[in-house]
């Protein structure tokens, strides 16, 4: 029988909501080291009370100030981890900084000299549309053409496709501007803005892309074969059947690698270059430093361990303090027995001022503690790769979290974009992490090895005739790892290495 109407439930439930220190200390946790530098300056700016300290002060070394005095006993930052339910909801809503801001970061290393270079805006750059909308003006279109084109230009993907409907092109411009067309009219347009510069761009597939770019391309050696081959046997070239593609365009291996490096020399994603980012831009400035340390033979006798040395790159945080102008201000109004409104209310702006400047410098020595807890327990858990550069171990944001007494969430922000020079290269906090699987020995071993052995197999396989899933899977187990056929799918994926039909070559 089906129950109808309306009920009503009581549930008990424990949530932890936030405070706006808690928040701050989790926004501050999760952003890089260039990233942080920049946040500090926004709150330098915006808070008078909060000043860059002297070079030999230091977060450990704070002085409390006499306000706290007029404080109601309010404790340190409580901590953010208990096993309680959070409430997402006033944690979204509560919060006064977006770290987006700051993702991308700065070119900026390190190092002395003048910085206020570093405060000049970005030279401007125009983007793919401003450009092409400039070479549009001197075509020598009529107004319903301009209408057209700049329906085309304004549809374009990130990657330069015209993906959308020519029939909803047509009607659109009918509706809003009272010009009647039609869907020949627009694709001559299309085709038009296909030969602009960069060549391909508003194609409707990447065959139509790779044809104009073909068709654009000086008498280049191979460029008629590579037109014919695309054009009339795209089949064929997508799934690399070369022995039919030469029967059908009657060429030999020569001939038929030369037209595929015509095609190789291509641009697949004409749209990508209005959204290039500067190479600086993408310069990773590790957050860690770890070295090892080998024992020197003058050493006590028997003794063959070394030291890691793990350094948090603060590179150029300042040491932060409260001013202490505002300190002298805050003592000579506690001084007057019967204060003004005036008096009072300067009192309480210096007051909330003191108690965010305070807050925010708790809560990044909370984020260097937290950070550096987090880096000495990776270090302990996987010395052999930090000592030989190899010898990954299965780990788990849950083996971390366990060992520093925080919630897999907080580690997981510790983790997230930060990177970590070793003696062997630069890595993600991420590349340490993974699961275990078990070898023939009955060991554990990381994923990420066996990834890297599949990378290693794939490098060395013999191109003509690539290795299946279930043969990579065999060479594997001559390694001792025990990994199923979809694992060395999944993989494979994750390495972005294409099915073996896809990396066949030509003989």
């Amino acid at each position: 029988m089906i129950k109808t109407g309306q009920q009503m439930n009581q549930k008990q439930s424990q949530q932890q909501r936030l405070s706006p220190q808690q928040i701050q200390y989790i926004k501050l946790l999760q952003l890089p080291t260039v990233a942080l530098e920049q946040r500090i300056k926004d709150e330098l700016e915006e808070n008078p009370v909060l000043e860059e300290g002297e070079p030999e002060d230091s977060f450990d070394e704070l002085e409390q100030t006499e306000w706290e005095e007029e404080k109601n006993d309010e404790q340190e930052l409580d901590p953010v981890d208990q096993n309680e339910e959070i409430d997402w909801d006033e944690f979204m809503q509560n919060t006064e900084y977006d770290g987006e801001n700051y993702s991308r970061g700065s070119s900026y290393s390190g190092g002395g000299g003048d910085e206020s270079w570093r405060d000049l805006p970005n030279p401007y750059h125009e983007s793919l549309l401003e450009e092409l909308e400039q070479q549009v003006s001197l075509l020598d279109f009529n107004e319903e053409q301009k209408l057209i084109a700049d329906q085309i230009l304004g549809s374009l993907d990130q990657d330069g496709y015209f993906r959308r409907e020519i029939e909803a092109v047509v009607d659109n411009i009918a509706f809003n501007h009272g010009t009647l067309t039609n869907e020949e009219e627009v694709e001559k347009v299309r085709k038009e803005i296909q030969r602009l510069d960069p060549p391909g761009i508003a194609s409707r597939d990447l065959r139509d892309c790779l044809l104009v770019q073909l068709e654009l391309m000086d008498d280049e050696k191979g460029r008629d074969d590579a037109i014919k081959m695309l054009r009339d046997h795209w089949d064929l070239f997508e799934k690399k059947h070369f022995k039919k593609l030469k029967k059908k365009l009657d060429i030999d291996n020569e001939e038929l690698q030369t037209a595929f490096d015509c095609v190789t020399g291509l641009d697949p994603k004409p749209g990508a270059v209005g959204t290039a980012v500067d190479d600086t831009s993408n310069y990773i400035e590790p957050d860690f430093e770890v070295y090892y340390q080998p024992a020197e033979k003058g050493d006590i006798e028997g003794e063959e361990e070394g030291d890691f040395v793990i350094t948090l790159n603060n590179g150029n945080v300042p040491p932060l303090r409260i001013s202490p102008r505002y300190k002298e201000m805050w003592d000579d109004l506690k001084k007057k027995k019967k204060p003004k409104k005036q008096t009072k209310e300067t009192k309480n702006f210096i007051k909330n001022k003191i108690e965010s400047a305070q807050w925010f410098i708790d809560s990044i020595r909370q984020r260097q503690n937290t950070l550096m807890n987090t880096m000495k327990t990776i270090v302990a858990l996987q010395e052999d790769f930090f000592k030989h550069g190899e010898g990954l171990k299965p780990m788990i944001l849950k083996d971390i979290a366990e060992r520093v007494n925080l919630d897999i969430s907080t580690i997981s922000r510790v983790v997230n974009g930060k990177y970590v020079q070793t003696h062997f290269g630069v890595f993600e906090l991420k590349y340490f992490f993974s699961e275990g699987i078990e070898t023939q020995d009955g060991e554990e071993v990381s994923s990420t090895e066996v990834k890297n052995a599949v990378q290693e197999i794939v490098d060395n396989e013999d191109k003509q005739d690539p290795l299946s899933d279930q043969a990579i899977v065999k060479k594997l187990k001559e390694r001792g790892y025990k990994v199923a056929r979809r694992t060395v799918s999944k993989y494979r994926k994750k390495l972005n290495i294409p099915v073996a039909r896809l990396r066949k070559q030509i003989m």
